[in-house]
């Protein structure tokens, strides 16, 4: 099972919140601002300014495959 998908890239791409970061938080990826994900002791896997620019489907997954292997790799 993965823990980072195409939804929760696009909900990170698609927010409006420039300081929005896609933030793993107790086995749970989530999308928040980066200072709260700081207080919540969460690791920051992407940050929104890093991905905006991504909006083909193919991209999404790509990138989403991608992170769930770095988060994978980091130990969660």
């Amino acid at each position: 099972m993965r823990l980072i998908d195409r939804a929760a890239v696009r909900k990170l791409v698609e927010t409006q919140d420039q300081d929005a970061a896609l933030v793993l938080v107790r086995g749970e990826c989530v999308v928040m601002p980066e200072e709260q994900a700081d207080r919540q002791g969460g690791l920051v896997l992407a940050r929104r300014r890093e991905v905006r620019h991504v909006t083909e489907e193919r991209d999404l997954d790509s990138l989403a495959a991608r992170l769930d292997t770095l988060a994978r790799d980091l130990g969660a």
